[in-house]
């Protein structure tokens, strides 16, 4: 087994190897606005650092956020089209899920992601691999309520320390952490999500409202 591994739905853009039993190669490297530019150079990096070659991956995974519309799909496309020019599976795996399981922590906890707009993605976890309920996005104020008392973890609750005081680490999600998680899956047996992106919230970008069309004549 050697699962490749991505992810693009934070400002983390990063990329691992992990041959069935631990991560072999990893490379992360923090911004936002350079997810297209970085990946697959991250890609070559740890192809070389364990040298192999790409044609030696056997499963691709990718975290599908929730995250921001543009960034979130760097890693999706560059996740499909391995796995179709490879001919190999690919599994999306919730990118908090991920963010929990490095977290190590067992007992109730909250992963918490900036999702811009002064709002976080998050979800409620009773421990690093059991989730609570589906992934939402909200104004830190109005979820103080359900995550009081819980330690926290994740660039979204550095960022909102009244809602989350008890920030902890790792702040960033990491690809290896992704592909341990997908290689405790697959020995288990569990399903996992399709490659698609969990948005959670419709893109930024939105056509004007006075958008006039023009049509030919």
């Amino acid at each position: 087994m050697l699962l490749l591994a991505v992810d693009t739905a934070t400002p983390a853009v990063t990329a691992a190897l992990h041959d069935g039993s631990s991560v072999v190669a990893e490379s992360s490297r923090v911004d936002a606005r350079r997810h297209g530019e970085l990946l697959l150079p991250a890609v070559d990096r740890v192809l070389a650092e364990a040298g192999v070659k790409l044609d030696a991956v056997t499963a691709v995974v990718a975290g599908v956020g929730p995250g921001p519309y543009t960034g979130l799909r760097v890693g999706l496309v560059t996740a499909t089209t391995f796995g179709s020019a490879l001919g190999v599976p690919v599994y999306g795996i919730c990118t908090l899920d991920g963010l929990a399981h490095a977290s190590g922590l067992d007992e109730p906890f909250v992963v918490a992601t900036d999702a811009r707009r002064k709002e976080v993605y998050w979800a409620r976890y009773d421990s690093s691999r059991t989730a609570v309920g589906e992934p939402a996005v909200d104004r830190p104020a109005d979820i103080a309520e359900q995550v009081t008392g819980l330690p926290a973890v994740g660039a979204g609750a550095l960022l909102y320390p009244e809602t989350f005081p008890d920030a902890r680490a790792p702040e960033h999600v990491s690809a290896g952490a992704l592909a341990s998680l997908a290689a405790l899956k697959l020995a288990a047996g569990e399903e996992f999500l399709p490659a698609l992106p969990l948005y959670l919230r419709r893109p930024d970008a939105q056509v004007p409202k006075n958008y006039k069309v023009v049509t030919p004549k």
